[in-house]
């Protein structure tokens, strides 16, 4: 471990030495110490003795840094004032970040191991379903082998409409047929329940949204934002034709933010935006203060709501997750889009009424029980408080499976709003 002081910063405090840690590689600072944001990034402070009273109120020891993640501890309070964000500031992160992302490729999203599972297009649904959730994912491309090409993707959604269709009691479908009801009959279903027919009463299939594996990754992300979707598969053939496709990886914003991450990490002072609050910039979603107006309505819902009511909001809403909060709106647990495939548990479809289910019941299913809510189990909620730079909202929104964060009052954990990958990227590429 080394540390060094840095000679020259804009911290204007002529009673302090700034000072960083070098580990594993990585400049790092105490989280536990005194610290604020300068042009080095986030270093700490040691002040001198000489001068008692020139020292900030907000590095007293009753108020310490504390980590990101603690959320929990009532004295968490940093009270760091970051100088306000110039448009040109902003506009040069902005620039730096489009650059780098224009001059590299999806090819560098692929894993040096893994694997990418594609269904097949006449697989009955009910099968698919149960894959989707022992292999633990919510998206699957679907291959036609009788054209010899990908053409579409089976994600959760499909299966909240389809529970959804199956609870109606004016619905053709029933349980049993889902044992032989294809995939590829749903999706024509889905054809005409959307109304997606030409004017001769034809149906107008959705072409496969895909990239290639040297599309730049500005033009993955904007594909991904422009069409609403998670993933996208990264698909290479090596014929002009288009023929005998290799399904390659399924490409996400959190791996491309990652890539983000990774090269500017060492080099962070060079995009002013990432020392920004989050509560500093116009990204995600905020619950609207007392006497505020807000365009966009923040959905939350208690523990007891049925499974019916979160299913029928992340579909009229077009969220993908909803935070479940206790009287106080704090925040208990989350229900998101994914955990649909958690019905399949057992068979747990054909034995429900969605209207009769709670969220509460629904999540327990995709538990081991340990705890009264999924908050406290693995990463089913991730969080972060509005004083949060963006830097670090970023690293955890990063990371593999998190999708968005929570953003809780420190403490309380009151839900203030949230922040999505979708929510980053928008404001990274506007």
């Amino acid at each position: 471990v080394e540390t060094q002081t840095l000679d020259d910063t804009a911290l204007d405090l002529k009673t302090g030495e700034p000072y960083k840690f070098f580990v594993d590689g990585e400049w790092r600072h105490d989280d536990h110490q005194p610290f604020v944001s300068g042009n080095y990034g986030v270093v700490n402070t040691i002040f001198l003795a000489g001068e008692p009273d020139m020292i900030p109120a907000f590095f007293s020891p009753e108020t310490p840094g504390g980590s990101n993640m603690d959320v929990d501890n009532d004295p968490f309070h940093r009270l760091v004032a970051s100088p306000r964000m110039s448009q040109a500031d902003i506009e040069l992160s902005r620039n730096r970040i489009s650059v780098f992302l224009s001059i590299h490729t999806a090819y560098e999203l692929l894993p040096d191991s893994g694997k990418v599972i594609a269904l097949d297009v006449n697989l009955p649904v009910k099968q698919a379903f149960h894959i989707l959730y022992e292999q633990g994912i919510p998206v699957a491309p679907l291959w036609d082998f009788s054209n010899g090409q990908f053409v579409g993707v089976l994600s959760a959604l499909d299966f909240i409409l389809i529970l959804r269709e199956l609870g109606n009691h004016g619905s053709n479908l029933t349980e049993e047929e889902l044992e032989t009801h294809t995939i590829s009959a749903w999706k024509e279903g889905k054809l005409h329940l959307n109304g997606q027919i030409d004017g001769n009463g034809q149906l107008i299939p959705r072409r496969l949204i895909h990239a290639g594996p040297y599309d730049s990754l500005r033009d993955v992300a904007l594909k991904l934002l422009q069409n609403k979707i998670s993933t996208l598969p990264v698909v290479h053939s090596s014929s002009q034709d288009g023929s005998c496709p290799q399904l390659l990886h399924l490409a996400s914003l959190s791996g491309i933010l990652k890539c983000i991450c990774r090269n500017f990490r060492h080099s962070s002072n060079s995009l002013p935006i990432l020392q920004q609050p989050i509560c500093s910039i116009p990204m995600g979603t905020w619950v609207p203060k007392i006497g505020e107006s807000s365009g966009q309505p923040f959905a939350m819902l208690r523990p007891n709501a049925s499974l019916s009511a979160a299913l029928s909001l992340l579909v009229e809403a077009e969220v993908s997750s909803i935070p479940i909060v206790d009287d106080n709106d704090s925040l208990v647990d989350m229900y998101c889009r994914s955990d649909i495939t958690a019905l399949a548990k057992d068979r747990a479809y054909a034995q429900i009424r969605l209207d009769e289910m709670s969220i509460h019941q629904a999540v327990q299913l995709g538990q081991d029980g340990a705890s009264p809510y999924g908050f406290f189990n693995g990463q089913r909620c991730q969080m972060c408080l509005r004083s949060d730079p963006l830097h670090k909202v970023m690293e955890r929104l990063a990371v593999p499976g998190v999708r968005r964060l929570v953003i809780v009052e420190a403490g309380s954990k009151r839900v203030e709003g949230i922040i999505s990958l979708s929510d980053v990227f928008k404001f990274l590429l506007s």
